[in-house]
């Protein structure tokens, strides 16, 4: 590993280039480029996750950590690595200040992998619009977690309104257990009749809160053409803020999928004993590594999303964003308060970095 401090992007790349001549790594394995962005206090999460993800599909890893944007002066801390920490792979952690920070795919487009996907993951809370980030906009595909915000469902209309192909969420991406173990359920109902099954109701027992079950119960919703709400239960659910799953069936009959907190859920069916399989709560590296096995759109979360919004027709939507400029720094100074900026030449730069001095021009009189 190698750390540069106060560095420039072009010696980031010349960096990790004698890194790759010297320890002999090849780049012909990488499959993608996987571009995190993360706050400090979710770095060590977030690279823990990643280094799983990048065990299961070989990629140059990417961190942004946007540290300070209200720095007068800015500034690149890297650390390179090749085969270290953060897994058999290439991997660069870049810690930006000041105005770098809202530019950083200046320092990221140079270290993306040749003819390679993007995916970018944003590892806390994403722009309301990911059309004002660039990391969004190169990217192939994009992943967010409506589940680490406040308001979740907020956070999924959110996400809808600003929807294009490419777009995901890990929310969505934990209830795949879930969605896997019903499906297999009422299929197997189908092959006992010998015939299609009508799902005429159900409901999903849980959190109504939680991102997962919303989109569980939207999934459920847009699949079988009838209303399946979430509702809370006499069970506490677990992480996925899912308890248990309940379809009412036609010819009188009725599935019904329970989480059992030890790993595993009971299915109970008619005709047929209890039944007991696997459902875990994933880590967050699996949930990681499972978006990156496919760069298409996502069509069913697509459904899903749409469905528990009310915003229709997301997967006709185009699948090319268009970046849009938006200077953060400019709305969280007060009126009259531009925030402190490096001097146009580089006379001075130590200055406003230690003192916090600003421009002579946008000195207070």
């Amino acid at each position: 590993m190698t750390t540069l401090w106060d560095t420039t992007g072009s010696a980031v790349v010349k960096e990790l280039a004698a890194q790759r001549r010297t320890g002999g790594a090849v780049l012909s394995g990488v499959a993608l480029t996987l571009v995190v962005v993360a706050d400090e206090d979710r770095v060590a999460e977030a690279e823990e996750a990643a280094t799983a993800a990048a065990e299961q599909h070989p990629c140059r890893l990417l961190i942004v950590i946007r540290r300070q944007i209200e720095a007068p002066a800015p500034r690149l801390d890297a650390e390179v690595l090749i085969g270290g920490r953060l897994g058999p792979g290439e991997a660069v952690v870049m810690r930006m200040y000041g105005r770098l920070a809202l530019h950083a795919e200046s320092v990221v487009l140079p270290l993306l992998a040749a003819d390679a996907p993007v995916v970018t993951w944003f590892h806390g809370t994403p722009p309301d619009r990911l059309a004002t980030d660039a990391l969004a906009v190169i990217a192939d595909r994009r992943i967010t977690d409506s589940s680490l915000a406040g308001d979740q469902l907020a956070a999924l209309c959110a996400r809808a309104e600003d929807y294009a192909p490419g777009d995901t969420d890990l929310a969505w991406t934990r209830s795949t257990p879930w969605r896997a173990t019903l499906t297999s359920t009422v299929d197997s109902v189908s092959g006992r009749r010998g015939e299609s099954v009508r799902v005429l109701g159900g409901r999903v027992e849980g959190d109504p809160g939680h991102a997962t079950a919303l989109l569980l119960a939207g999934w459920l919703t847009a699949r079988c053409g009838v209303d399946v709400p979430v509702e809370s239960g006499e069970r506490r659910p677990g992480p996925s803020g899912v308890a248990a799953v309940a379809l009412e069936l036609d010819q009188d009959e009725q599935v019904r999928v329970t989480a059992d907190r030890r790993g595993g859920a009971v299915i109970s069916q008619p005709y047929r004993p209890d039944a007991t399989v696997a459902l875990p709560d994933r880590a967050l590296g699996d949930l990681v590594g499972e978006e990156l096995r496919r760069l298409d759109p996502d069509e069913p979360y697509a459904e899903a999303l749409g469905s528990t919004t009310g915003v229709p027709d997301l997967a006709e939507r185009a699948a090319a964003r268009e970046y849009e400029w938006l200077d953060p720094a400019e709305a969280t100074g007060g009126p009259g308060e531009p925030l402190p900026t490096v001097p146009a030449d580089s006379v001075g730069a130590d200055e406003v970095a230690e003192h916090g001095e600003r421009n002579s021009a946008e000195a207070t009189p």
